[in-house]
């Protein structure tokens, strides 16, 4: 049974390829793609990734568009045209080679303008080691990050209140926490993995990671074919860097995505090997890992695994998991047999230093094989789809309210300033305590507790049950006559009777 929470219902990207390829030519019913050659090395690894992707037939019709460093420098800031846009938004399947953004102020980042306008909810990061072909640290690791792209504190709201406090605001929602949690089981299934791995701070932060682990747990029995764990992420993050072999996919918040994405890929040593994809309801793209590497563009010698791992990614994601499965044996049995470009060259493991295009061919010449040594890979077909749950509504009601003062008077003491809003307080309010810096400090606070100018003070009705609106307007205007300094509320609500707010000590 689904949960019974979450998102309005929407067409899945999987739902829109699949109608866009029955548009396409009768005779091909090719996929449209939308395809970007980048900066620096990108054209090239782009043009030998496209070689492979040909002779494997895949099942694509590709629409070059313009971005990067030449359209910065025409004075797009985001580094995309109109027309690459529209391009995009049409297909709604991206294949990006790296860009090279210019260095200097007023430029935006390319990848972080994609993401957001085109609410690319999910970062996928396969972090793996191909030993002993490629030497690595972590001779069985195999883990793949699946991080939230655009919530958490990354929403980036951020103040300042007084002199010595700002605030960042951490927003979790319910259907972000469900869609990306969602996509990471169907990934698991999709890419014949058997673990997923969910990583919060809900021991401290109950009711934002609270939320998410919540959530983790009801997606969860609905795969009872994939193991479903969590760990808090600080232990987690250690024992990624210990023995990355223990994880197969790992789902967690943006923040925490983040580190642990590059923890992997630094300890996995071989950057040049890894895909990226960021996945929408609506559209996708994938890329290398790696950036443009403008020292060496035109010499011929770069790597185009990282790209062409992108690009079997997306043959998964757009529902081609044959053609998915072929190039990607094809290049591992490639791997397997010594053909390296010269990022990965090592003479005891590598027998041909190859430049770009001979790794290409290399990969090519060899369609239809699998590795011997390393394991073949197998992908479900129907790609990856994620089918949002129907929205319930809980019973809201208002209880209480956190009103946030700057104060500094009498050497901040905690006991004369919760006197001074008792007094102030009107019926129906009642003081139940006041924090500094997360720490209660009245009533029965310590004397060696260091306290700021910023006050966290909570009311609530002296008999309990709800309040109003009005009721909270009259307290704030009582506690500003009393000359105190409002600098922000925050309303306390329940939920189905549920607190909606972290309760203080002896609530």
């Amino acid at each position: 049974m689904k949960s019974a929470h979450l998102m309005q219902p929407e067409t899945t990207l999987s739902a829109v390829v699949q109608e866009q390829a029955v548009r396409a030519s009768p005779s091909q019913e090719r996929i449209p793609v939308a395809v970007a050659y980048g900066d620096g090395i990108g054209p090239e690894i782009m043009d030998a990734v496209m070689r492979v992707l040909d002779a494997a037939k895949a099942p694509l019709r590709y629409d070059t568009v313009e971005m990067g460093e030449k359209v910065y420098q025409r004075g797009f800031t985001s580094g995309i045209t109109p027309e690459t846009w529209a391009t995009i938004r049409r297909n709604r399947v991206l294949l990006k080679a790296p860009i090279t953004t210019p260095q200097g102020g007023g430029y935006k980042s390319l990848n972080v303008t994609l993401r957001k306008a085109l609410n690319l909810y999910a970062n996928v990061r396969p972090a793996k080691s191909y030993a002993p072909f490629v030497p690595a640290r972590h001779p069985d690791m195999n883990v793949v990050i699946i991080r939230e792209n655009e919530e958490d504190l990354y929403a980036g709201i951020e103040h300042q209140q007084t002199s010595e406090v700002v605030q960042v605001l951490k927003l979790v929602t319910r259907p972000g926490c469900e869609r990306i949690i969602r996509y990471a089981f169907e990934y698991a299934r999709a890419y014949g993995r058997h673990k997923v791995t969910c990583m919060t701070k809900d021991n401290i932060m109950k009711l934002t990671d609270g939320l998410f682990h919540r959530v983790f747990n009801e997606v969860a029995a609905e795969y009872p074919d994939i193991q479903a764990e969590h760990q808090i992420i600080d232990i987690g993050a250690a024992r990624l860097a210990d023995t990355p072999e223990r994880f197969d996919v790992i789902v967690t918040l943006n923040l925490y995505g983040d580190i642990l994405s590059d923890i992997a890929a630094q300890i996995a040593g071989s950057v040049g090997l890894a895909g990226s994809a960021n996945i929408g309801s609506q559209a996708a793209m994938f890329e290398a890992v790696h950036g443009s590497a403008p020292d060496i563009a035109g010499k011929g010698i770069a790597n185009p695994s990282g790209l062409l791992v992108a690009a079997t990614q997306m043959l998964v994601h757009v529902g081609a998991p044959d053609t998915a499965e072929l190039i990607k044996n094809a290049w591992l049995r490639t791997i397997e047999d010594g053909i390296h470009t010269a990022d990965v060259y090592d003479p005891k493991t590598s027998r041909v230093r190859a430049t770009t295009q001979e790794f290409a061919e290399a990969v090519i010449a060899r369609l239809g094989e699998e590795p011997r040594h390393l394991p073949p890979v197998r992908y479900r077909a129907g790609g990856v789809n994620v089918t949002p749950s129907p929205v319930t509504r809980s019973e809201k009601q208002l209880v209480g309210v956190d009103v946030f003062l700057e104060w500094n008077g009498a050497n901040r003491s905690s006991n004369l300033l919760g006197q001074m809003l008792e007094e102030a307080a009107p019926e129906p309010w009642l003081l139940k305590m006041i924090t500094n810096r997360g720490v209660k400090v009245y009533p029965d606070g310590l004397p060696e507790t260091f306290c700021t100018d910023h006050w966290r003070c909570r009311f609530m009705p002296v008999e309990g049950g709800a309040v109003n609106f009005d009721q909270v307007l009259a307290l704030l205007a009582a506690l500003h006559g009393a000359g105190m300094d409002v600098i922000k509320t925050e309303h306390l609500y329940t939920f189905d009777g549920r607190p909606g707010y972290s309760l203080g000590q002896g609530e």
